[in-house]
């Protein structure tokens, strides 16, 4: 018996070695389990092949008695899967329409949520989100966007990939030292998920080129640590009427909030109208940061961002959330519209 194992084993080792699929790997197997059965009832009993294969045929159709029910039980758990999918495709057409089989698959918990929906994932598709930072809050920013399937992402940089960013920046590897982040983190994306366009602009973003590059984008998110680089963001999000998901880390805390003044929300300068001395708010070089922050608050944006596309749930336009990780607290604080703020006291608020 211990020998007829040792061969399956050693079959799907070898079809694993050779990248043979997993059914044909499967096939080998049933094929050898037969020819076992094959030996017990064409051999006479005791037989010297009969005795090395277990002497009797009894245990072996234990065995596939066993491995029937099991198949049996996935097969019948496959096909009501397949049917719970085929009425979702069939309440959803638009999901129909725009997704692959494999797309389909691959959004189906997304698709289930009846906050989100057929609907929901095609608006993800057809989105365009601007990522503005590749390094701890712009790394699982971008993981997420493109693992839901917003169908086209930004992403601007230019910084490279350096030993200090991995224990937080896990979009990026050990291989990627060197390399621009824009475009590790592009090849990393579209390994991950590949029907999203992944746009890498290897470039500081200032304020020459900011306007040409957000109005191609109905989203951005900002993952930077200067505040002249958020300040310019804020001014061209404001004229262009497009929403600002902002986020902030130091040492244990983060923080994020959804500047959006066409829609009733502050603008950034509403609430931070001059920039803090450097040593008031010195970045993450200075002051260190716990690894697995950036992937909370990070995460927290991209949740915010599949919220502001598909239309779900409460945003957070117009509120600021704190989070302490040392302490494990979340706390909101409401924010209110400056009257006379430089940068967006001339917007009217949209309706629609």
């Amino acid at each position: 018996m211990l020998l007829v194992f040792a061969l399956a084993i050693a079959l799907w080792s070898l079809g694993a070695l050779i990248k043979i699929p997993n059914r044909n790997r499967w096939m080998m197997i049933g094929t050898l389990y037969f020819l076992v059965l094959a030996v017990h009832f064409i051999l006479p009993k005791g037989h010297q092949l009969r005795m090395l294969l277990g002497e009797t045929e009894d245990f072996w159709l234990i065995v596939g008695g066993f491995a029937l029910l099991i198949f049996s039980y996935l097969l019948i758990l496959r096909q009501l899967r397949s049917r719970a999918n085929a009425k979702e495709v069939h309440a959803n057409p638009a999901a129909q329409e725009s997704f692959t089989d494999t797309e389909l698959n691959r959004y189906a918990r997304h698709i289930v949520l009846r906050e989100i929906g057929g609907h929901g994932q095609k608006a993800l598709k057809n989105a365009r989100v601007l990522v503005i930072g590749a390094g701890g809050l712009g790394a699982p920013v971008l993981q997420y966007l493109s693992a839901a399937g917003v169908g086209t992402i930004g992403v601007i940089d230019d910084d490279v990939v350096d030993g200090t960013n991995l224990h937080r920046q896990v979009i990026h590897q050990d291989k990627d030292i060197g390399i621009p982040k824009v475009f590790s983190a592009k090849a990393a994306m579209e390994a991950q998920n590949p029907f999203v366009a992944v746009q890498s602009y290897n470039r500081r973003l200032t304020a020459n080129i900011a306007d040409d590059l957000i109005k191609e984008y109905d989203l951005v998110l900002d993952g930077t640590d200067n505040f002249e680089t958020r300040y310019i963001i804020n001014a061209i999000t404001v004229a262009r009427g497009v929403p600002l998901i902002s986020g902030a880390l130091s040492q244990w805390e983060g923080q994020l909030s959804i500047f959006d003044p066409a829609r009733g929300a502050p603008c950034y300068r509403c609430i931070f109208p001059k920039a803090p001395e450097p040593e008031v708010a010195p970045n993450c070089a200075a002051t260190g940061v716990v690894g697995p922050l950036p992937g909370i608050i990070g995460a927290m944006m991209a949740v915010e961002a599949i919220k502001v596309i598909t239309g779900s749930g409460a945003t957070l336009r117009g509120e600021l959330l704190i989070h302490d990780a040392l302490y494990g607290e979340n706390r909101k604080i409401v924010l209110k519209r400056r009257a006379n703020c430089e940068t967006c006291a001339h917007v009217t608020i949209n309706s629609a």
